[in-house]
Formats: structure tokens, C-alpha cells, sequence
């Protein structure tokens, strides 16, 4: 592919993320004022969007609990700092099998599926400029563990946040999720000015090397706009690799808990760093109403 980099660069610092990393850093945020404090403060340090989850303020565990969200979201706007905020509207699709030998009864442990509504209410509620879609089923680490979303999940999901005016940000994490995700542009129920996420390196889905890396970014429509991350040691080298491939970049503790070896990371020094990556390539770095302009985002007050 030519080189086309990208000279007008945003970033989306993910604060959280629903995974068990809350007992290995304690700089990951579980209180919805923790978690709003981290994404101020990864604002201030030049991160255009912050992505948000909800935890369990005691535990740590993931939530799906719409007061965690309206509080995040109270806090967030409330603040002086002016920032696009992105809800996940992943939570709901966990399926957790009985064992190889007996897949059925389901595991309630970790089994929490529920209905479309359900899964995007809070994104009704907060009305976030930018909520997540991600576009397909996928095994995960965990041996029974499976992420579902079906397609017929992912259309009426599509619809509901289309007609909320918030902005689908597509997760695809394979080649798959990327076609579909093309499919739903093409029956109409995502706008044609697509956003994707490309999400690298997460078992099992795309692996992080940069042949399938180019591969995904080859397979991202020209109206698209894209981001792209990679987890872990892997995080700052895709900074550079998605500048390099005319994409945006994604940093956080969603992904990545360590700022160097023998270093604990926070949400603002991840983008401090990335931002100096940027910087250091010659590109600039925009901020939020230069993105909202750019993805044609709507800006407006929570219905609570």
C-alpha cells in the first residue's frame, strides 16, 4: 500500500475496559469517580475522546448499572474540560459455556445476556456523542468464554443508535467484523461515513502483526475514519504503525497497564506518550470540536 500518513491526528484514551485488570494496577479507575477523574485528566493531557466503561466500585468487576453510567456522564459534562465521550455498548452479549463435556446449563458466573433496548440504554440515557458496536461474535482468552453478537443483534443495535443520532464506533477484531460491518453500511442502518476501531492483538481475534494489520486498514472503506490499537507492549508501536497507515490512535488501561518496564501507567501519562509519538512524526493533534467537526458529532445534554 503507499504511505499515506495521517497529519491531523485524534486520540481516544479507553479508561477501563471491562477486563480483570482492576486487582493488577491500581491506577485502573472503578469508582464512576475515579473513572471520570481519569478521563479529565487524559483530556487535559490532549486525548480528544475518552471511551468509558463502568465498574463495580468495590470489586472492580465490570457493570452494566445505568447510575454508574449517568454519574460518569454527570461528571464528565459538568467538568471544565471539553471532551467526546464514547460509551461501550458492549456489555449484555457474554455467554459462558458449562465445560467441554457439558456446554449446557450455561455458567451464571460471567453469563449475562440480555436484550438489544437493554443493551443500549444507557447510551439513551447519557446520549454520548460516540457509543461502540462490536461487530461480530469471538472466542476470547477465557476457555468457555464467547462474545456474542449476532447479526440480528447487531442490526437492531445499529438502528437504535442511529436514530439516537450517536455515532457507532465499529469494533472489529477480524477481517469478519470488518466485512459485516461494511454490510450494515450497505443496508442502510449505519451512515456511510463510517468509524472503525481496529482492534489488534486480542486472542483470538486479529493478531497484531502489521501484514494483518495492513490488511484491515486495506479493507477500511476511503469515507471510513479509523483508529487503531494494540494491547499491551505493543501499545505505543501502533501509534506510530496507524499514523503511518492514515488512521487515529487509541491508548488507555483498557489496553495496556505498563508506561515502560518496571513502570505502572495511568490514563494520562499513555497519552502523554502518545502524544509525543505524534508530535515526533510530524503530525498534529486535534481536539474535540476539531473531531466533532470532522466525524460530524452531535454534542448534547443527557436525558436525566
Amino acid at each position: 500500500m503507499p504511505l499515506e500518513m495521517n497529519r491531523e491526528v485524534f486520540i481516544t484514551c479507553a479508561v477501563t475496559g471491562s477486563g480483570s485488570t482492576q486487582d493488577r494496577s491500581p491506577n485502573v479507575p472503578r469508582s464512576p469517580k475515579e473513572i471520570a477523574d481519569s478521563a479529565i485528566s487524559a483530556a487535559e493531557a490532549g486525548a480528544a475522546i475518552v471511551h468509558c466503561h463502568v465498574r463495580d466500585p468495590e470489586s472492580g468487576s465490570p457493570s452494566r448499572r445505568l447510575d454508574y453510567y449517568r454519574e460518569v456522564t454527570s461528571l464528565i459534562r459538568s467538568s471544565k474540560v471539553d471532551v467526546i465521550l464514547n460509551l461501550t455498548a458492549g456489555m449484555g452479549g457474554d455467554v459462558v459455556f458449562g465445560g467441554v463435556e457439558t456446554p449446557l446449563p450455561l455458567n451464571v458466573n460471567g453469563t449475562d445476556m440480555v436484550g438489544s433496548s437493554e443493551r443500549v440504554a444507557h447510551v439513551a440515557e447519557c446520549l454520548p456523542e460516540i457509543c461502540t458496536l462490536d461487530c461480530g461474535t469471538m472466542n476470547f482468552a477465557e476457555a468457555d468464554y464467547v462474545m456474542t453478537n449476532t447479526p440480528g443483534v447487531l442490526q437492531e443495535m445499529g438502528r437504535q443508535m442511529t436514530a439516537l443520532g450517536v455515532k457507532p464506533e465499529i469494533e472489529a477484531f477480524d477481517t469478519g467484523h470488518l466485512w459485516y460491518a461494511k454490510q450494515l453500511v450497505s443496508d442502510g442502518i449505519l451512515e456511510p461515513d463510517a468509524l472503525v476501531q481496529l482492534c489488534m492483538g486480542v486472542p483470538w481475534g486479529a493478531p497484531d502483526d502489521l501484514n494483518t494489520f495492513l490488511a484491515m486498514v486495506n479493507n477500511v472503506p476511503k469515507n471510513w475514519s479509523f483508529s487503531a490499537f494494540g494491547l499491551g507492549r505493543n501499545q505505543m508501536p501502533y501509534v506510530a504503525a496507524s499514523v503511518l497507515a492514515g488512521g487515529n490512535v487509541r491508548v488507555g488501561l483498557e489496553d495496556n497497564l505498563m508506561l515502560e518496564k518496571g513502570v505502572l501507567a495511568t490514563n494520562e501519562s499513555l497519552v502523554l506518550r502518545a502524544s509525543k509519538i505524534i508530535n515526533d512524526m510530524g503530525a498534529s493533534i486535534l481536539g474535540p470540536d476539531a473531531v466533532r467537526k470532522k466525524l460530524k458529532l452531535i454534542k448534547r445534554k443527557p436525558n436525566f
